[in-house]
């Protein structure tokens, strides 16, 4: 690893060992070098990518599960939500606190991400809101986002930043302003069960969805159109013949 360049495929251990309960979620950071990992066990861990070596003490603190951890665009920071329905901010050079847990779900906080500028916060919960969050302050900003009727399992920033895409146990998918909060158009359908994941594509065209149905779905992320699925325009419209792109998902 040179400047966060792959220069060729390491060779770390097999094994990692350190956790000790099963392992929910796991992050590169932004600049590659590291690893970190979640754990049901209620700890953090950072991990030298190259060697696999633990770095530094596990991040203690929550008093649950460890669902989902995130790292800030600059690398300095790491989001973690945790079944005891905080969510706590780590610095990544200390393995330090920072600040005080961020208090105001009612569920277990099963998935937190990062804005693409890193002032904002988003956590998605088993009490079916979503909520956003300063990085600084750590106050919420604005009231819960409402209209999941199922557990929030996934969420997800666009790379511009204006939209946040969030998966639910009600088995559709729902697209938000990121500025206002407000939903926008209608929410996705398409999933017979419960949407687990969902990830915008880099150029932030496209929204991929895991469900547990088995299946994966592509969505135009501007028409909310899905392969051979019935489609609404971004402000609710009913579009008579789904809208594809010219190209597949890049």
């Amino acid at each position: 690893m040179q400047n966060g360049k792959l220069l060729s495929w390491p060779a770390p251990p097999l094994e990692w060992i350190g956790h000790t309960n099963s392992i929910s979620c796991i992050r590169y950071s932004p600049n590659g070098c590291h690893i970190t990992t979640a754990s049901y066990d209620g700890t953090i861990r950072i991990w030298d990518a190259d060697t696999g070596a633990v770095v530094g003490a596990p991040l203690e603190g929550h008093l649950d599960w460890v669902q989902s951890i995130a790292y800030s665009p600059d690398g300095r920071h790491i989001v973690s939500g945790s079944n005891d329905k905080t969510i706590r901010i780590w610095d990544t050079e200390t393995g330090a606190v920072v600040g005080i847990p961020l208090e105001g779900h009612t569920g277990s906080v099963w998935s937190v991400a990062y804005s693409s500028d890193g002032r904002r916060i988003i956590s998605g919960s088993f009490d079916t809101t979503i909520r956003i969050w300063d990085h600084k302050t750590g106050a919420a900003v604005g009231q819960p986002l409402e209209g999941h009727t199922g557990w929030v399992w996934s969420i997800a920033h666009s790379p511009d930043g204006r939209y946040m895409a969030s998966g639910s146990g009600d088995r559709t998918i729902r697209i938000w302003d990121a500025e206002t909060g407000a939903a926008v158009g209608n929410p996705i359908r398409g999933h017979a069960r419960s949407v687990v994941s969902v990830a915008y594509s880099p150029n932030g065209q496209h929204i991929a969805s895991g469900s547990f149905d088995t299946t994966i779905r592509i969505w135009d992320a501007k028409t909310l159109c899905g392969y051979l699925d019935r489609c609404t325009d971004l402000v609710g419209n009913w579009l008579r013949e789904p809208v594809l792109p010219a190209q597949g998902p890049s």
